[in-house]
């Protein structure tokens, strides 16, 4: 059964990443081990090409190995890891095979050299602890000491320890999105931990790196859905602007994650501080500018589409072409005419593009010098 797997996982990668792997195990020497593990042999199990790599090593230099591969590489010693640029430029990471603790719940851990078996242990969720290990010759055999392959049968996402959450609580953010991305269930114990972690999120900083993350899910409002279905949904503004978009990138609409981003500042009690804690930078908030105001934006513009959502009722001024069209003489006189139509807009005084037809009609009227007999 291990062998069938490991070939079902093999098969899914891409050749060039299958030559990788055999080099580096080459590379490593016949006293090392070398495992593929996490992402990609969960979603390799589950039908889908993997394009990131994560790779443990005992046994070797972590150091020495990466320069060995003959790829750009930046080596990261406080973990003992190094991050390997491949020729396609996708990055590559290479683990030290560690133990980790947690002196202080939702601060950086302590690493400690450990064994690949170690390695899976310190992980997240069972779906994540799961390993491929490689020879010079190809795929040896998976490896699965947390019950991870029961977990991704069943579809659970299940901590891997009782204090899972406790010890990091960025876990539960990270959790939902491979929930929602998956269609993954909770375990009870994952449950039972939310309370914990959510008394915890505010002296973990990773908790925001992963809300942040958020965003760039296929479905955020997928993700956020999860979070308040269990209980965590205090970590962001309540709304469902999310689902809306998730409903229009269903559709083939294009969405971006910085629509989202503004979708949730503008549901924010305070946005400024929110777009600070997620380090959204000034592009969501100039987008949900300009989504909110009058200024004219085509179909298919992430503005556009945003005023659809916040403004329902809000309809397309008149442009310069439209003003052109019912009479206004070409030149400064065009800036004027959507000058008064804006101050209408801005008075309540117009509510739709017939209004402003109308408006303006009687504007060119009165400023139309008269003519003689």
């Amino acid at each position: 059964m291990s062998a069938d797997l490991a070939l079902q996982i093999w098969s899914r990668l891409r050749p060039d990443d299958r030559a990788w792997l055999v080099s580096l195990a080459r590379l490593a020497g016949p006293d090392a081990r070398v495992a593929l593990v996490g992402g990609a042999v969960r979603d390799a199990l589950l039908g889908s090409t993997p394009l990131d790599l994560d790779v443990v090593v005992e046994g070797v230099d972590v150091e020495a190995l990466a320069r060995a591969t003959g790829l750009p590489m930046t080596f990261h010693p406080a973990f003992q890891n190094a991050t390997v640029t491949l020729p396609d430029g996708r990055y590559a990471d290479l683990v030290r095979a560690r133990r980790e603790t947690y002196p202080v719940a939702g601060q950086n851990p302590v690493p400690a050299p450990g064994t690949l078996e170690d390695d899976l242990r310190r992980r997240d969720f069972g779906v994540n602890a799961l390993a491929l290990t490689v020879s010079p010759i190809g795929p040896a055999a998976v490896l699965d000491v947390t019950g991870g392959l029961d977990d991704l049968h069943g579809r659970t996402l299940r901590p891997l320890h009782a204090k899972s959450l406790h010890e990091d609580a960025s876990r539960l953010v990270r959790g939902a999105r491979l929930a929602a991305r998956l269609a993954l269930t909770a375990h009870p114990e994952l449950l039972v931990q939310v309370p914990d972690a959510l008394k915890l999120a505010g002296q973990t900083p990773r908790v925001w790196a992963e809300l942040k993350l958020l965003l760039a899910e296929p479905r955020p409002g997928a993700v956020l859905r999860t979070l308040r279905a269990w209980g965590a949904g205090a970590l962001l503004p309540d709304t469902t602007l999310l689902d809306t978009l998730d409903d229009l990138r269903g559709e083939g609409q294009t969405v971006t994650p910085q629509s989202y981003a503004a979708a949730l500042l503008h549901a924010s009690a305070d946005p400024d501080a929110l777009a600070a804690r997620l380090e959204l930078g000034d592009r969501p908030a100039a987008l949900l500018a300009r989504a909110c105001s009058d200024t004219f934006y085509p179909d298919g513009t992430p503005e556009r589409q945003l005023r659809a959502l916040l403004r329902p009722d809000a309809y397309v001024p008149l442009t310069g072409r439209d003003v052109l069209a019912l009479g206004v003489p070409p030149g400064p006189a065009v800036g004027k005419a959507l000058a008064h139509l804006a101050g209408l807009r801005h008075a309540g005084q117009v509510h739709s593009a017939d209004d402003e037809q109308a408006e303006l009609r009687s504007y060119l009227a009165g400023k139309r010098p008269q003519r003689g007999p």
